[in-house]
């Protein structure tokens, strides 16, 4: 007997030794090319990275997995508890591998050999780790076992709170939640520590397969599975029985997740969003969990859509009605509901407008219905009377004097509501009034910014996100006109010349080369002016003396000018690229108004103030001047700090100021008249294209600048009479007067080296007693016409043939001869 004890305790052993040979090789063989479980430890799962305005609001956000990383010490007991009764009840016992777990799933399984159930598992929580960080989710014997070595391996190197965070903030939970963060707000919106015992148990109930248990779909299955942790979590002791009768009475109750607020801005957040991507990339954009601040102003912003969307509005309906989006049979005049239900709302359409169908016409209004039951609507005739027929190259018929000229029954057209007042049904009030609208045919942009900081504040580009992404602020390059003369002047005034500088506006032909023949540019006008100062040809935008100033320091000049404001790149050095005939964006010209304003220093536009990676450090920064006392928290009435500021100079100083000066006067005797209204300090100047397909205004505050640009996508002219004062400077106009509103009327700041004169303004000369138009004009020292100076009619004082003289002084020359150079 005791032979067969000790042979039989002999096999054991053998037996023993065998499996642990197969296992050793098991563990040696599939653990030879495991992933490497280091990578765990600087693990940053993909977080959603977050746009917000100036002022902290929500602008955007950009994720591919919808996430909200929670660290351990902020996860609350509670969550922890039930997801570790409902799916390793053992977690912090065993060693990565719960083997009695193996054991009785083995058993459990062949017991329902033969049955339809499914086999029961025995993955810890570690092992889950290890399958969703480093493995693939093949349901195959040799991934389990290399499951289960790393999930030993990760058990030697990081602790249970480490490998639990990873578990709670990576495991997907349904309805677009991954982590138990944003489960809690998708399905509760509530955060974690705010979950009922309830609530946090149905979370742990959905590991397994969320979809089984949608609490809308599969009600029932979906409060059994909660019932069920509950009852493992009393059974483990982590609640009481009376709490866990508390939470199974509770009502499964799923609440919408209240809408953050937000700011809308869809043209700024789009080119937010192309600026972060070009900087680090998509996987950084979309998963780094990124705080980026703009510097977006969400007040600014609505009154720069507004002022857009009207002022292009404004220019369509002055250009007349191009019919409806629609027409219907009404037949008998029944189910015409079904048959305005086929019809799509245009996505251009502003929010506030509807899609209406005609039902009736009357000598007064015409009588509209909706997709809505027992609503009805009205357009009275006063809110159609500017749909004249629209006709080729921007025409219009004759005005329409009745409703029946615009509109018949059948038409589906757009409407904007006039009130909030009114009946709406059939048996009762008279019907809501509304106005006939259109979808704009032309486009364009609008642009705020601080001249003195580069910060974009608004940027609206297009009438219609939804329909055109392209951004006319940033991507539509068009020719300046006017709003580029600025630019020829300044560089006059840095070369010698004063805003008293007499140029004459006379008849002007440009030799243009072999071949090319003559080149004869002209006033908008068709007039010419004789001898005038400098500064009434940038008032007036005048093409002759342009032309004739661009000549005299040479083209080469104007074309380095353009490159230093930023304008234009490589322009050619010819004398039409004075009158604009470049290529420029809106964004890039706004901020060289900026440069002017800000005194000649560079001005570099940005849409970012800071980008902070997921752990709060700041990784990108606009402003990136040293300043160690900005660094003091507390507050003690110290002194503010100065900063330094290292912009490069591109001009001087006192020339930026005179320009400066000039574009206040083209606002009170000027293209830009109409901004005089506003009585505030203010400047502009307006630009329009040969034969009118570009239209720009240029405004300028002492602490905003805001360029308009509106044009045809596909260009062509805007149509008679349409130019920058009648089409941009309107949305300019309407954008400061709310902008502005209740702002103190601060001054444009006076560099030193400036003195301020009075000159009469018709002639550039020291004012007079009895002069009528006196202006206080800016010049450099020793640079003021003299006292006793007098103009003379006859227009002596032109000198050569260049037609450029300043008031008693020799006018400065590229040439130095005096030479027309072409010019005529």
């Amino acid at each position: 007997m005791w032979k067969w004890i000790a042979g039989f305790f002999a096999l054991m052993a053998l037996g023993g030794l065998v499996a642990a040979g197969v296992v050793g090789y098991l563990i040696y063989d599939y653990g030879r090319d495991l992933p490497d479980i280091d990578q765990l430890a600087n693990y940053e799962p993909p977080t959603v990275s977050r746009v917000h305005a100036g002022d902290g609001r929500l602008l955007a956000e950009y994720s591919t997995e919808k996430r909200i990383f929670v660290p351990f010490e902020a996860l609350p007991a509670r969550i922890v508890n039930a997801f570790l009764s409902a799916e390793d009840k053992g977690f912090y016992n065993h060693p990565g591998v719960d083997f009695q777990s193996i054991v009785g799933a083995a058993i459990t399984n062949l017991r329902n050999l033969g049955t339809d159930r499914r086999p029961v598992g025995a993955s810890t929580i570690t092992q889950q780790v290890a399958k969703n960080f480093l493995l693939t989710n093949e349901t195959t014997l040799e991934r389990k076992i290399r499951e289960a070595i790393l999930a030993m391996r990760m058990e030697r190197v990081y602790s249970k709170d480490q490998i639990l965070e990873l578990y709670l903030n990576e495991i997907y939970l349904g309805f677009g939640s991954y982590g138990v963060a944003a489960a809690a707000l998708n399905y509760f919106n509530k955060s974690l520590d705010e979950l009922t015992l309830g609530e946090a148990a149905y979370l742990a109930a959905l590991p397994k397969a969320p979809n089984n248990y949608h609490p809308v779909r599969r009600y029932d299955a979906a409060v059994g599975r909660r019932d069920w942790v509950i009852g493992r979590m009393e059974e483990d002791g982590r609640i009481t029985h009376e709490e866990a009768e508390a939470a199974r009475a509770e009502p499964l109750t799923i609440r919408e997740r209240a809408p953050t607020e937000v700011t809308r801005a869809d043209y700024f957040a789009e080119e937010v969003r192309r600026e972060v991507q070009n900087l680090y990339g998509d996987d950084k954009l979309y998963g780094g969990g990124l705080s980026i601040r703009t510097t977006l102003v969400p007040e600014l912003q609505a009154i720069a859509d507004r002022a857009l969307q009207e002022g292009l509005i404004a220019y369509d309906q002055r250009h007349g009605w191009r019919g409806p989006v629609a027409k219907l049979d009404l037949g008998d005049g029944s189910g015409w509901r079904d048959k305005l239900n086929g019809v799509e709302k245009p996505v251009a359409a502003l929010d506030s407008w509807r899609l209406a169908l005609v039902l009736e016409v009357t000598g007064e209004a015409a009588r509209i219905g909706f997709k809505e039951e027992a609503e009805s609507g009205s357009i009275p005739f006063d809110q159609m009377s500017w749909a004249r027929p629209w006709l080729e190259g921007q025409q219009v018929g004759a005005a329409p004097s009745k409703p029946a000229d615009v509109l018949a029954p059948g038409d589906v057209v757009l409407v904007a509501p006039l009130t909030e007042e009114g009946g709406g049904d059939a048996d009762n009030a008279a019907p809501r009034l509304y106005a006939l609208q259109q979808i704009p045919e032309i486009s364009g942009g609008i642009v705020a910014l601080d001249p003195n900081t580069g910060r974009v504040l608004a940027m609206t580009g297009g009438f219609s996100f939804a329909e055109s992404e392209f951004n006319r602020v940033t991507q539509a390059d068009r020719q300046p006109g006017s709003s580029f003369k600025p630019f020829v002047y300044l560089a006059g005034l840095d070369h010698g010349f004063t805003p008293s500088t007499i140029i004459l506006d006379g008849p002007v032909v440009v030799d243009q080369g072999a071949g090319l023949g003559m080149w004869k540019p002209r006033n908008y006008s068709n007039e010419y002016y004789g001898p005038t100062p400098l500064r009434i040809g940038v008032e007036k935008s005048r093409n002759l003396m342009t032309v004739r100033l661009a000549q005299t320091i040479g083209p080469e000049v104007v074309s380095e000018y353009a490159e230093k404001f930023g304008i234009i790149e490589d322009m050619p050095p010819l004398l039409s690229m004075a009158l604009g005939a470049g290529e420029t964006t809106l964004l890039r010209l706004t901020t060289a108004y900026a440069m002017l304003v800000s005194g000649g220093k560079r001005v570099e536009p940005t849409v970012i103030d800071r980008i902070q990676d997921r752990h709060g450090a700041t990784i990108y920064r606009h402003d990136d001047r040293a300043c160690t006392a900005c660094r003091e928290v507390a507050w003690d009435r110290q002194r503010v700090p100065e900063l330094p500021d290292d912009r490069e100079q591109v001009a001087d100083p006192r020339s930026a100021y005179q320009m400066v000066n000039i574009l206040q006067g083209a606002v009170t005797h000027g293209t830009g008249r109409r901004l005089a209204e506003l009585d505030r300090p203010i400047g502009g100047k307006t630009g329009t294209t040969n034969d009118s397909n570009d239209a720009w205004f240029m405004g300028i505050t002492p602490n905003l600048v805001v360029g308009a640009y509106t044009g045809f996508d596909s260009p062509k002219s805007l149509g008679p009479r349409e130019a920058g004062s009648s089409v941009a400077l309107p949305i300019v106009k309407t954008f400061f007067e709310a902008a502005l509103e209740g702002t103190p009327k601060v001054p444009f700041r006076i560099p030193p080296g400036i003195n301020l004169v009075r000159v009469n303004h018709d002639t550039g000369l020291r004012a007079r007693p009895g002069d009528s138009d006196v202006i206080l004009e800016a010049f450099k020292p020793g640079t003021a016409p003299p006292i006793d100076q007098v103009r003379i009619d006859s227009g002596i004082g032109v000198s050569d043939g260049q037609g450029v003289s300043s008031p008693g002084t020799t006018a400065p020359s590229s040439s130095g001869s005096g030479s027309t150079g072409g010019l005529y």
